[in-house]
């Protein structure tokens, strides 16, 4: 599914409105329609609706909701903030048009604004602002903000909280974003929804399509995407009927050190339950009885120093090799790294420590070879970008430097935002709060490592790989919960997961583009 901007999204409405030959005004009939719907889905039972509008579309929008939710059983109440006295045209219109329906009590506020009671069981519906704010909220408007967020009111924001940009919040008044329950985005999520510190404003979201114009949609040029399983099944490939063990590939993980033995172990069992032919573990020689035991389908290739990898490998034998999970970050380490990258000349996935070691040596870089898979946490990428303040800017700097480098990056975290080097940007919907348990980026290797060797392209190995490790995620968490589930957990979900996902039955319960 396509993220698109607020610009392209006010394009979009406006040559829906040429396309069918329909006055912007019929088009918010429309979004209100949808809206109203789903605010009766949500609340069947009679409650106190307080609706607070603004003097913009997204006020226009929450004035005609109010008319369309009349005879539904609850009271409604509808306070139209316009302290310049100058509303929108189609926010005019629904002003007017509310003046015939003496059951909703209407008060418009010019000035001085007498804050009404919010209770418990009142519905507070967020019109104030939308896509089209661009700047913090402040005066007045910041004060209603503040009101409804100290208030205990079920708040419904509209399209977007009020006071949240689209994308960029980097220099936005936190305190004066409203705090919304759930939050009804008309036709596409925004790009800030994906962002882990405006969460607390967005409470659940759900996508409502309003019928904006489909060959708009297809037409428009965006960087950025959010995964579904119909991108996903297209990718995988069948097994021949006459295939063997070598047809899948030979993988090299070089992983762990002396007490990071399970790092190494779970990235080798995640790679041999994702469809890998052939499996070596390079590992210090203290690591070698662990590995064998615990991985017995595993070949072991042994470092020459006993405690941590020390001696760079051949990899001419290989189909893949995925480094870092465990690996520790000694001197030794750090050598060994250099030279395996001064000879590599296939793309790499370069995880953990691997990763430090490169935030510690910038200037190795240039070495990592081009379409490599590079997995940061929002912690790893600072250290290989510089500190961020927030995840916009985070994703922006891995995007350059994926473009930069020519490779791709998998910025882990609630939605995974997997990037290819010429900048686009997947966000990743799988998985659950029950992934934040340690181990768990180590599984992603071993998945990326048994998918990059069956030779499956960097870009479609990274799609694949983040979207089934979610997948086996959810399907753990709903048999051991989010609290008890651990990374092997996942592990063993692995095989069920590509079954569903082949098979079309996978649902992701946990973050579907829910639509009323």
């Amino acid at each position: 599914m396509k993220l698109l901007t607020k610009a392209q999204i006010k394009e979009l409405d406006k040559r829906t409105i040429e396309e069918e030959n329909i006055s912007s005004v019929e088009l918010m009939e429309r979004a209100a329609t949808t809206l109203a719907n789903a605010i009766k889905h949500m609340f069947k039972s009679p409650r106190t609706i307080k609706i607070f509008a603004g003097p913009g579309n997204n006020g226009g929008d929450a004035l005609a909701m109010a008319r369309m939710l009349t005879g539904c059983g609850h009271s409604i109440e509808v306070y139209l903030f316009n302290p310049q006295k100058k509303l929108s045209d189609d926010c005019q219109t629904n002003a007017e048009r509310l003046l015939d329906y003496p059951e909703i009590h209407f008060t418009e506020v010019t000035s001085h604004f007498a804050p009404v009671p919010l209770l418990k069981s009142d519905i507070v519906i967020d019109g104030l602002f939308g896509s089209g704010l661009n700047k913090a909220l402040d005066g007045g408007f910041a004060a209603v903000a503040r009101y409804i967020n100290s208030s205990p009111a079920t708040v419904v924001s509209i399209d977007l909280p009020s006071g949240l940009m689209c994308e960029d919040n980097s220099y936005n008044v936190t305190d004066n974003i409203i705090r919304a329950d759930t939050t009804l985005t008309l036709q596409f999520p925004k790009l800030a929804f994906f962002f882990a510190e405006n969460q607390r404003y967005l409470g659940e979201w759900f996508s409502l399509d309003i019928g904006l114009s489909q060959q708009g949609i297809e037409e428009a040029n965006s960087p950025y995407y959010v995964t579904t399983l119909e991108n996903i099944r297209p990718l995988l490939k069948a097994r021949n009927e006459f295939s063997h063990k070598g047809t899948y590939g030979h993988a090299l993980l070089i992983a762990g050190s002396i007490g990071m033995a399970g790092a190494s172990v779970l990235a080798a069992r995640a790679c041999l339950r994702s469809g890998v032919g052939l499996l070596t573990v390079h590992v210090p020689e203290a690591n070698r009885p662990i590995i064998q035991a615990a991985v017995p389908e595993a070949m072991a290739h042994i470092d020459e120093n006993e405690h941590c990898f020390a001696l760079p490998v051949d990899t001419e034998r290989f189909t893949a090799v995925a480094i870092g999970p465990g690996l520790g970050q000694s001197e030794e380490t750090a050598r060994a790294l250099h030279l395996q990258l001064s000879s590599a000349q296939e793309p790499l996935i370069l995880d953990a420590d691997a990763l430090n070691i490169l935030a510690e040596h910038p200037d190795w870089l240039p070495l990592v070879p081009p379409h490599s898979i590079l997995t940061p946490h929002p912690g790893e990428m600072n250290r290989l970008t510089g500190h961020t303040t927030n995840s916009f800017e985070r994703l922006q700097r891995a995007r350059s430097m994926a473009t930069r480098m020519k490779v791709n990056i998998i910025l882990k975290g609630a939605w995974t935002a997997v990037i290819f080097p010429n900048g686009e940007c997947h966000f990743n919907p799988t998985g659950n709060p029950g992934m934040a348990t340690a181990g768990s980026g180590d599984v992603l290797t071993g998945v990326l490592l048994a998918y990059l060797a069956q030779g499956y392209s960097p870009e479609s190995a990274a799609m694949i790989s983040t979207y089934l490790h979610g997948a086996a995620g959810d399907l753990a968490a709903d048999e051991q919960g989010e609290n008890g589930m651990t990374a092997g957990d996942i592990v063993e979900k692995l095989p069920l997961a590509w079954m569903q996902i082949k098979k079309n039955e996978y649902i992701c319960s946990n973050k579907e583009m829910k639509c009323y």
